[in-house]
């Protein structure tokens, strides 16, 4: 087995946070197993998170695939959850397809995860059919997210838009401020929370002093994002400090997931 791998990620230009939650999750796991990850980045351009720049970023996505895939990368992580979900339900399949293919007719096949694929297979591991999220959007954005979710075959019990336009302004959101806006959610009925569906805006701090409060699963789009990574490379997906997902309890989970019996 090898013991060191190349994580490539499809950046946006304006997105400063997947390069370090997704680092971050992976070196908390270094600390635990042996194997050893290095990181490499391609950038899309986008500066404000709406439906017409969403859409002219990923056309640009398979430009990102190609040159990653320049480098050999092991796997490929897609790093904007709402530009997939805003292109169409179910386009997460068709994303990771024509990435892969990409990667495949550059003679260097790697898997591609996306965020969004990624916090859908991740509510099927979990086994969770409603939740409750947090999302920095506009509010026509989230209601799109909680659509897809929804199409999906995942209850929607409550959510919040923070109504945030711009990207690096959801990157400077304080994720302690994500304690107590969990806590006023009607999570009653849900069976996990979402602190952040959204790979930018900053939540791996709060992760567990949420779940503790709570006392149920809470993940973000970059955990699930990690998590899928993980088992895309054929690993155990553990890290420490990043809530019940890659507490060791879903390490072995199959990757692809398969859909939910809901």
């Amino acid at each position: 087995m090898k013991s060191s791998y190349r994580i490539g990620q499809i950046v946006p230009s304006s997105n400063v946070t997947m390069e370090t939650e997704i680092p971050a999750i992976f070196r908390a796991r270094e600390t635990v197993t042996p194997e050893r990850f290095t990181f490499h980045s391609s950038r899309m351009r986008m500066k404000h998170v709406n439906a017409e720049e969403l859409a002219a970023m990923d056309a640009d996505s398979g430009r990102c695939a190609a040159e990653l895939s320049d480098a050999h990368v092991d796997v490929l992580g897609y790093a904007c959850l709402v530009a997939i979900m805003s292109m169409g339900k179910g386009y997460h399949r068709a994303s990771e397809e024509r990435l892969t293919r990409i990667t495949e007719e550059n003679d260097a096949p790697a898997p591609v995860v996306t965020s969004a694929g990624a916090l859908v297979s991740a509510l099927d591991v979990l086994g969770a059919k409603s939740i409750a999220v947090l999302c920095p959007y506009m509010k026509p954005l989230t209601e799109t997210v909680v659509d897809y979710l929804r199409h999906e075959g995942t209850e929607v019990t409550d959510y919040v838009a923070l109504e945030i336009p711009d990207n690096l302004e959801v990157a400077a959101h304080d994720p302690r401020k994500l304690v107590p806006l969990a806590r006023d959610l009607d999570h009653e009925g849900a069976d996990a929370v979402v602190l952040s569906a959204c790979v930018q805006m900053p939540s791996l701090a709060s992760i567990d002093i949420v779940e503790n409060e709570l006392g149920k699963p809470v993940l973000s789009a970059s955990i699930a994002t990690a998590h899928q990574m993980m088992r895309a490379l054929g690993l155990p997906a553990v890290a420490p400090g990043a809530g019940a997902l890659l507490s060791g309890r879903y390490a072995e989970s199959p990757y692809p997931v398969p859909p939910a019996a809901r």
